[in-house]
């Protein structure tokens, strides 16, 4: 997310919104940690932190690549709670992401990427 990057999604005929890969990022940061067994992203990043860290801090746990005009690909690192099945926590939140971010930006989202960061023995919501 270092490059600053903008999507535009038409509204009306030609006018459009600009929404910032920072922005994007946060959607679908939000969305990830929405999912049971999802304990933070990397960074530790939690629901509550996700939308005031920052651009460089976000940036370790997600990236967001334009594929085409109006299509992207999200790629998220998170930690998962121990005792969770990885491979259904990962369906949920690849599920959970394409939906926040396609219906928040009208973008859309062709592939979600998890990468397993770590495995947390006690999670931070308790």
């Amino acid at each position: 997310m270092a490059e600053n990057k903008n999507f535009v999604i038409n509204v009306k005929g030609s006018d459009g919104v600009n929404i910032s890969e920072e922005v994007v990022g946060i959607i679908a940061g939000l969305g990830a940690v929405e999912v049971d067994g999802v304990d933070s992203l990397a960074g530790n990043l939690t629901a509550e932190t996700i939308s005031k860290a920052g651009a460089g801090k976000l940036a370790k746990a997600i990236k967001v690549v334009d594929n085409d005009p109006g299509k992207i690909i999200i790629r998220l690192a998170i930690n998962m709670k121990y005792g969770y099945e990885i491979p259904k926590v990962s369906g949920q939140v690849q599920e959970k992401v394409k939906q926040a971010v396609e219906t928040m930006t009208g973008l859309e989202v062709t592939s979600v990427d998890i990468r397993i960061a770590t495995v947390s023995v006690t999670s931070t919501n308790n």
